[in-house]
């Protein structure tokens, strides 16, 4: 499990706990950062799951690439839901009013993605239930594919 928001280096950190949003200059390397781990453990005959706010469509592609095995799975809520729990989470660098930003940069995936769609208005439960069905499914037509 590769957490995003690890891979970050301290001057995003501190960028974003200052309220400051990121430049696509500040983003690039930590994208790079999170694709060249995931070929690492991919060479090592390992699998990987990333989580991490790729926003726009060229970080996703980053990260995406050359990489048929690579699955999008694209959690979806609102602004208001997102503001919410970001409220209620403790000790994350990423103030909740940075959330603007970020829904402003947001490019949803486009069907030649061919992502996986998860609505997250439910409980985590519920949501990660969903997501597993869906990512199931997906591993199975792959297989038929093959």
């Amino acid at each position: 499990m590769l957490e995003g928001d690890s891979f970050h280096p301290p001057a995003n950190i501190a960028k974003m706990k200052a309220g400051t949003p990121l430049t696509d200059d500040d983003r690039w390397p930590w994208l790079r950062a999170i694709a060249a781990k995931e070929d690492e453990l991919r060479a090592a005959g390992q699998s990987a799951v990333v989580a991490c706010s790729a926003l726009k469509r060229a970080y996703r592609d980053i990260l995406l690439g050359a990489r048929p095995q690579t699955v999008l799975l694209y959690l979806r809520g609102s602004y208001d839901l997102i503001a919410e729990r970001m409220r209620a989470r403790k000790n994350h660098f990423m103030p909740p009013d940075l959330l603007a930003s970020q829904f402003a940069t947001l490019e949803e995936p486009g069907p030649d993605e061919r992502p996986i769609v998860v609505d997250v208005e439910g409980s985590s439960e519920a949501v990660t239930a969903e997501a597993l069905e869906r990512l199931n499914v997906w591993l199975r037509d792959a297989a038929v594919r093959a």
